[in-house]
């Protein structure tokens, strides 16, 4: 069943629409994890989805559902990513320290051609990974820091105050971050675009501190906690189909923790 959250403070507050999409539910802070359990698990010779992840969707979400499967891929037990003019992410809680590393592999087997990481019309992607942090407010510039407490005393969530993405683009270049077109409290790291073939593995290992601060550095010379992290893909806003597949997610190691003021 997918965690539907409730965000009344942003039907006045449109700029924080997709920050409060990218939400550990509350109900994960009760019982935190360090690390995510596998994306995907397989039993005999069958791939099921794994156990703690939640279906994260738009409280009454008009477009359809983002359709999550597991499937064995080119021996892989992979997440496929089946999004038709549809939203929706898979999300596992975290807590502490935010990890040194993240690796996985994906691969695009249908582009969205669509896709413009810098528009609302185009804010949509085949694949992305992406992870929360608990970032202290008063390292948020002042109108946002300010919309972002007006939206946390609207909503039941712990709203995040840094959301960075890894996405697979498409006519975006490589390496080249762009704050979301709806909110600068997400920004997104393209790592691969339409110049990368389809069809294909590309394994990835990012080092999560260089890459937060690349994105965030104007902000923080530190690296908060993680909260969440997140898979998945959407075509909701562009109203086309794309297909992709996530495998072999792992978090390794830990950036070491920086107390949090100004909350």
């Amino acid at each position: 069943m997918a965690a539907r959250m409730s965000r009344p403070a942003l039907t006045l507050l449109p700029a924080l629409a997709a920050c409060a999409t990218l939400l550990p539910a509350t109900a994960w802070a009760q019982s935190p994890v360090p690390v995510p359990a596998p994306l995907v698990q397989v039993q005999g010779s069958q791939a099921t989805l794994g156990p703690g992840w939640r279906l994260l969707t738009l409280p009454q979400q008009k477009p359809p559902v983002t359709r999550y499967s597991a499937e064995l891929l080119d021996g892989r037990a992979a997440l496929r990513i089946d999004a038709q003019a549809s939203y929706g992410h898979r999300a596992h809680a975290l807590s502490g320290p935010a990890p040194a590393t993240v690796r996985w592999s994906w691969r695009v087997d249908q582009p969205n051609p669509a896709v413009d990481l810098k528009t609302k019309a185009g804010d949509d992607g085949p694949a992305k990974v992406c992870m929360a942090f608990d970032l202290p407010l008063d390292r948020v510039p002042f109108f946002e820091r300010e919309l972002l407490r007006f939206a946390r005393t609207r909503s039941p969530e712990p709203l995040p105050a840094a959301t960075l993405c890894w996405a697979w683009g498409h006519a975006e270049a490589r390496g080249q971050v762009i704050p979301n077109p709806y909110t600068r409290r997400v920004r997104t790291l393209v790592l691969r675009s339409q110049a990368d073939l389809p069809g294909r593995w590309v394994d990835e290992q990012r080092d999560v501190a260089a890459d937060f601060l690349a994105a965030f550095g104007d902000e923080t010379d530190t690296v908060p906690p993680a909260s969440a992290v997140l898979v998945g893909g959407d075509a909701d806003n562009t109203g086309a189909r794309s297909l992709a597949f996530v495998a072999d997610l792992r978090l390794d190691g830990v950036v070491p923790a920086t107390p949090a003021a100004g909350r």
